[in-house]
């Protein structure tokens, strides 16, 4: 194998591509205009897994393979590569044979040279890869699941963690951040839910707003440390039947734009640069073949400029519809979209024009959006640098894991007071940190993290005597650890038991050629292409639950999970810190100590039991009649959280497309509380929704603190009723204030 260069010699060295100073769209223009078509096809396609483009040498150092040589040849270049440095068990690369924080930037220019010299035209290659939760690559921090995001109700924290995942991405010679904020979890059952904001439109849309202003920054150049996004997935991909995995979806319009839309609306507000588009079919059509929603709304409608990326083989399985790959391939970007992942149905661009059933305009559109990103990221300039490794990860996974800490329940027993003296620290998840991180996670070098027995070890005041016993597995039914358990909360003064879920994948977890889980093994229970019927743990959970609390001692439930499970309300204390990330023990540790407060709320709705879904708070107002043999109502409602503190609202007051309401605390202790704004449409065209979260502000306050907090009604329309509380159930039985919008307020 050789680097020959394949450049044209006949290429003026002063191309007006090569010109840093001329515009982004003069350089595409103009690079455009000397392509062939063999050329643009190849930009459009993300055909490899990165993973297959190197192996580690003997010394320790990097090489390319044939299959990477033979993919730029294919096309003299290289479009885009997906996951060069992603890290798990599907890719089967770890820290023996991937690079690590010293080494990914050499791996991603090697990798890049020779993408460039292979072309004609000298055009470097997008490298893409899955920021979920941070960085997934060895030695990316990872940061706490989306549905725990979702749990501080913080945009600005967020804002903060994103920007260091991209500053991270860049530091590795990575260029493009894929991103889930899109989906909206109306379905717990679902495997994806903790990919999910939660269940409201409203809250994703603010979040999905924060991490594009923190992964991308602002300007139509990226810098250093920034780096695209692209928002998965579009459209309505939460609401696939059933909670079943890619499962077909039974949307209306109206339900696809009041709930499904609005966070994607938001990121295109905020400046997106691309969108993936879903799995789901959108009234019959898959989201990858639809037109009218790729096209029709999302360029036309919304003005919508960036990029849209096809989901791993989704082009492909267009076949169904068309017949063949190469009509798939047409089909999916006559319909929108710009870039593949996988699919063999774009390597047939060059003769889908020539059939005639792309028209090369249709096709160089699409390769200029390609272009134009590369661009923007600087990838053409010489000596095209990285960012630098950005510091503090371990500690800003830390504070959102602390922010996403909700108290459900509680009493009396926590902070864990002074005249506690035994702990009795029990349940599968007490000990470890393997599970605590969530789906799409690379592995994690040995003693990265904290579990919460050893953060309650090392954070709980001298003299605290903990014993520890796990009990049971995740998943398992063996009762034989319980007895054991029994002894040490009968003996102990409080019991705090760790129960819980995990995403974490395996060697001999079986995968599907996208990388979703084919069959759940060992102790996986959530996760893509995990999807539950029940929510419920593995029974030898609820059996040591049971026993435990059974001996009298005060017990402390803690659910380390990615989706609400059903536990019953049989201990005096509940708290979930969602999948909360390495460091999550710590978060855990000092909210139970007292050393933080639990500040979370809930970003979805925890059923009683699955046989009630859907539990949602924004359904429609109508008579909500409950079941002959249980409550159709939440067990703990959307935005339901308590603390350690008491506070109180005073009587909210307008002024034009302005609320305000003093909040005080009243309560003994430091406290932060979520104010919550919901609106009762009184007037509409259409039924509406009992309750509609419009605006929300965390107001953090001293004891006997009071401040008047300021939220913007500017996006409201017509006549509503407000209704200011820490809850949508406790906004339920709030008086509304009457609310007409002005008449400058925008539609």
């Amino acid at each position: 194998m050789s680097d020959t260069v394949h450049r044209d010699p006949a290429a003026p060295v002063d191309a007006l591509h090569r010109d840093p100073t001329a515009t982004v769209d003069a350089r595409v223009r103009d690079l455009l205009a000397r392509m062939t078509l063999r050329e643009k096809a190849g930009q459009l396609n993300q055909r490899m897994y990165g993973w297959d483009a190197y192996r580690r040498t003997p010394d320790g150092g990097f090489e390319l393979t044939d299959a990477l040589y033979a993919e730029t040849d294919r096309f003299e270049g290289l479009g885009a590569l997906y996951g060069l440095q992603r890290a798990d068990a599907w890719s089967g690369v770890d820290h023996g044979s991937g690079p690590g924080a010293e080494d990914g930037a050499e791996l991603a220019e090697l990798v890049q040279r020779h993408v460039v010299q292979r072309s004609r035209l000298g055009i470097p290659a997008l490298f893409v890869e899955e920021v979920p939760h941070g960085l997934m690559a060895l030695d990316g921090t990872v940061l706490p699941v989306n549905l725990a995001v979702g749990a501080g109700w913080d945009p600005d924290l967020y804002e903060r963690a994103a920007a260091h995942a991209a500053a991270e991405l860049r530091a590795r010679g990575g260029h493009v951040a894929l991103v889930s904020a899109l989906d909206i979890a109306r379905d717990p059952r679902w495997g994806r839910t903790e990919e999910c904001f939660g269940e409201d439109p409203y809250l994703a849309a603010r979040l999905t707003e924060a991490l594009v202003r923190g992964m991308q920054g602002a300007g139509d150049v990226f810098a250093r440390d920034k780096a695209p996004v692209v928002l998965k997935h579009f459209a309505g991909q939460g609401a696939t039947v059933g909670g079943r995995n890619s499962a077909e979806s039974e949307l209306g319009l109206r339900e696809l734009h009041e709930i499904h839309l609005p966070a994607a609306r938001a990121g295109v507000r905020a400046g997106a640069a691309a969108v993936m588009a879903a799995y789901n079919e959108v009234d019959g059509m898959p989201c990858s073949g639809n037109r009218a929603l790729l096209t029709g709304l999302l360029r036309e409608e919304w003005g919508f400029d960036g990029l849209v990326m096809a989901d791993g083989l989704a082009v492909d399985r267009l076949a169904r519809i068309t017949g063949d790959k190469v009509s798939a391939g047409a089909l999916a970007l006559n319909s929108g979209v710009d870039l593949s992942l996988w699919d063999e149905g774009f390597t047939h661009l060059e003769e889908a024009v020539e059939r005639g059933l792309v028209a090369e305009a249709v096709l160089d559109a699409a390769v200029a959006r390609v272009l134009r990103l590369k661009f923007r990221l600087g990838l053409f300039e010489p000596g095209h640098p990285t960012a630098a490794p950005p510091p503090g990860g371990a500690e800003l996974s830390k504070e959102v894991a602390r922010a996403a800490v909700t108290l459900l329940r509680n009493d009396g027993v926590l902070p864990i007071g002074g005249h506690v003296s035994r702990i009795a620290v029990l349940g599968p998840q007490a000990a470890t940190t393997a599970h605590q991180s969530g789906d799409y996670t690379a592995p994690q070098r040995p003693g990265t993290g904290s579990s919460v027995l050893d953060a309650l070890r090392r954070l709980a005041p001298p003299g605290l005597d903990i014993r520890h016993v796990p009990g049971c597995t995740l998943t398992g039914t063996d009762l034989s650890g319980i007895p054991a358990a029994i002894a040490a909360a009968a003996a102990s003064d409080l019991a705090v038991l760790v129960l819980g879920g995990s995403s974490a994948r395996t060697a001999g977890t079986e995968f599907d050629a996208n990388g979703a889980a084919r069959r759940a093994v060992s102790e996986m229970t959530c996760g893509e292409g995990v999807d539950l019927a029940e929510l419920r743990f593995g029974a030898a959970q609820y059996a040591l639950l049971d026993a435990v609390v059974a001996t009298g001692t005060p017990t402390a439930v803690v659910l380390v999970q990615g989706r609400p499970h059903v536990v019953p309300d049989t201990a005096p204390a509940l708290l979930t810190a969602w999948y909360p990330g390495p460091w999550g023990g710590d978060a855990i540790a000092e909210v139970l100590l007292g050393l933080a407060e639990p500040t979370g709320r809930l970003p979805l709705s925890v059923p009683r039991s699955a046989a009630q879904l859907p539990v949602y708070y924004n359904h429609k107002d109508t008579e909500y009649g409950g079941y002959v043999d249980q409550s159709a109502e939440p067990r703990y409602s959307f935005g339901h959280g308590l603390s350690y503190t008491d506070f109180a609202y005073g009587e909210p007051w307008t002024t034009g497309s302005t609320l305000h309401v003093d909040v005080t605390n009243t309560g003994p202790r430091y406290g932060r509380s979520v104010v919550q704004v919901y609106l009762r449409r009184l007037v509409t065209p259409t039924w509406p929704r009992t309750l509609e979260l419009c605006a929300f502000e965390g107001v953090g306050l001293a004891p006997g603190e009071r401040r008047t907090v300021t939220l913007s009604l500017r996006d409201i329309s017509g006549t509503v009723e407000i209704r200011v509380a820490g809850s949508a159930a406790q906004a339920l039985g709030v008086k509304g204030h009457s609310f007409t919008a002005p008449d400058e307020t925008p539609r």
